[in-house]
């Protein structure tokens, strides 16, 4: 009964999340369930005593999902309640002088850098709102940096991707409180150092890190291997990127929560060899670390905590109080963050493919028997395929592309990922020290590196390495996903009639 009243609130929680995204029905929508939830309530305690239990349980049950649909919806409200700055709103279209301060990490292109500066004064007011700033490489700019921008002031819009879908831009950055753009200003330097002081330093610390790499590691295995280690928001150019999306490696080298729950995932089998506790332990400390290095942005902590949770499922192997932190991690991120839900593509990638390894991969594992285990070759296969089938199709419906060559690609690269980042780590901080001890680190990784390039060149130029969708409506991904719960729903089951058969 416990379980079922978690279930039920949570996913009625993120139901009115979900719909109000779509849907603005005002506040008073949401305070017309809560008050309808109230009432039920008072029918089920007062007149339902009579009842018998079944009936009185599942009648409580519709009462608290009502209840937490409206909570869901109100959260949604109060979260879009902040739409922009109003002394901004008038000045739309029109050239301004603002001030603020370079709130992340600069995301570097091929020829640009974008900068999110949260601005605070505008013509010696204050202000307090977020701008997505798009300007040259140089001069940089810094996390901390305090600067004077002076350029159109616009609102961001949607766009057509390369499959001829929309893409909600407006509202991905608006789940960031990002409501402004300004292309090409003029940016000028003011002062350094008014970020948070641990984030400045964590910045830093990458910072130094990957000009050593760079040192002994040329490009573009050395971009690679930034994107490997710490998250580095350096573009390996569009020819390249364009290369990992076509073998279904992207997640590699962008920063999301699936980056970090395949790489975690990779970690955990490159250390299988050692005692569990040791390895499960390990893998939880690198998981950390690179959250950490990463300056520990709220994409990349969601993400840490779903691979934490791959971890303790593996180490305890109870599915069933994993499913409960599951759920209530996801909660909690949606509570705190309502507009991730339906707008951020990285909680929902890590949230599938952290589902896809907890219950998925053990499920199919016996049907891999063919597969050796040897290189931990057949464990890659089912972690690989069950993350694979469990984002696809929100992949096909986000963009319309499907790699036919995922599978190989990533057995052959994955295995090798830990190796990379372990030698990469150590070019890094071994070169902090001298870079004449750090060269048969950089030798090994750079190898490392040219392989996995190697193989990413080898299968894209294949002539059917994927194929485009162009269309794959909702009720096609929806259709898919319920599908999908059936299936491990009837697979879990089977598992607990076999295991209790066998205690028998």
């Amino acid at each position: 009964m416990r379980g079922s009243i978690l279930y039920s609130f949570i996913i009625s929680f993120v139901l009115g999340v979900a719909l109000r995204s779509f849907f603005d029905f005002g506040l008073f929508f949401a305070l017309f369930l809560i008050f309808l939830s109230l009432l039920l309530f008072v029918y089920y305690f007062l007149i339902c005593t009579g009842k018998s239990r079944g009936e009185i349980s599942l009648f409580f049950l519709i009462s608290l999902a009502v209840l937490a649909f409206g909570l869901g919806v109100l959260r949604f409200d109060l979260a879009d309640l902040e739409r922009g700055e109003a002394l901004l709103e008038r000045q739309i279209g029109e050239e301004i002088a603002v001030v603020g301060i370079v709130f992340d990490e600069p995301d570097e292109r091929e020829t640009t850098t974008r900068l999110v500066v949260k601005l605070d004064t505008f013509s010696g007011k204050a202000i307090s709102t977020k701008a997505l700033i798009v300007t040259e490489r140089y001069p940089a700019f810094s996390y901390g940096d305090r600067i004077a921008i002076t350029g159109i002031l616009e609102k961001p819009k949607n766009f057509e991707s390369g499959m001829g879908k929309e893409f909600d831009y407006v509202s991905y950055l608006g789940k960031d409180d990002i409501f402004y753009t300004i292309a090409f200003p003029t940016v000028e330097f003011v002062s350094a150092g008014e970020g948070n002081s641990v984030k400045s330093i964590l910045f830093n610390i990458k910072r130094e890190f990957l000009d050593t790499v760079s040192k002994l590691i040329p490009d573009p295995q050395a971009s690679l291997l930034g994107g490997l280690v710490v998250g580095a928001k350096q573009s390996l150019g569009t020819v390249l990127q364009d290369k990992f999306r076509k073998t279904g490696i992207i997640h590699i080298v962008v920063l999301s929560g699936y980056n970090v729950t395949i790489v975690a995932e990779a970690i955990m089998r490159f250390f299988s060899f050692l005692p569990k506790a040791a390895g499960m332990s390990l893998g939880a400390l690198s998981i950390v670390f690179f959250a950490v290095m990463t300056g520990a942005s709220a994409t990349i902590v969601r993400a840490s905590v779903m691979a934490l949770l791959v971890i303790l499922a593996r180490a305890t192997g109870r599915t069933y109080m994993i499913t409960r932190a599951l759920f209530l991690a996801g909660f909690f991120m949606v509570l705190h963050n309502p507009k991730i839900v339906i707008f951020d593509p990285s909680f929902q990638l890590s949230f599938l493919a952290t589902i896809g390894l907890i219950y998925l991969a053990p499920q199919i594992e016996a049907y891999f028997k063919l597969v050796p285990t040897k290189w931990q070759l057949r464990e890659f296969a089912t972690a690989t395929i069950a993350t694979q089938l469990f984002v696809l199709p929100l992949i096909l419906y986000m963009m319309g592309e499907l790699s036919l060559v995922a599978l190989p690609v990533n057995m052959l690269i994955l295995m090798f990922v830990p190796l990379t980042m372990l030698f990469g780590f150590l070019t890094g901080v071994v070169g902090f020290v001298s870079l004449t001890l750090a060269t048969p680190f950089a030798w090994v990784t750079h190898a490392l590196l040219t392989y996995e390039l190697f193989v990413v060149d080898i299968f894209s130029v294949l002539p059917f390495a994927s194929i485009s969708i162009q269309t794959f409506p909702l009720w096609a991904m929806l259709g898919l996903y319920f599908v999908y719960g059936a299936v491990l729903l009837k697979l879990w089951r089977r598992t607990i009639v076999s295991s209790g058969s066998s205690n028998s």
